[in-house]
């Protein structure tokens, strides 16, 4: 996929995950841009996984199943980001 497909999916994934998930999240476009385009190597990644049982480090794709799962894996990343910043302030 080349970088204006990322750039895309990720904008667009990155927004649908910060709107879904509850809480303040912080960071403007630059910071919504970069966790849609981590949140598709993980959601591509898990489902890889899913499909051929093998890990293979895979991106979803500029489609609707691949928006959905680029939705996922940002989910996922804030999580994670969110588990580990708590972390560090208690």
């Amino acid at each position: 996929m080349n970088i204006v497909a990322w750039v895309i999916l990720g904008l667009l994934a990155g927004a649908i995950a910060k709107a879904i998930y509850p809480g303040y999240q912080g960071g403007g476009i630059l910071a919504t841009l970069l966790l849609g385009i981590v949140g598709a190597f993980v959601g591509g990644t898990l489902a890889t996984l899913l499909q051929t049982g093998s890990l293979q480090l895979t991106a979803a794709t500029l489609s609707l199943p691949g928006l959905f799962l680029a939705v996922l894996g940002a989910i996922v990343a804030i999580w994670i980001w969110n588990y580990f910043n708590r972390k560090a302030y208690r």
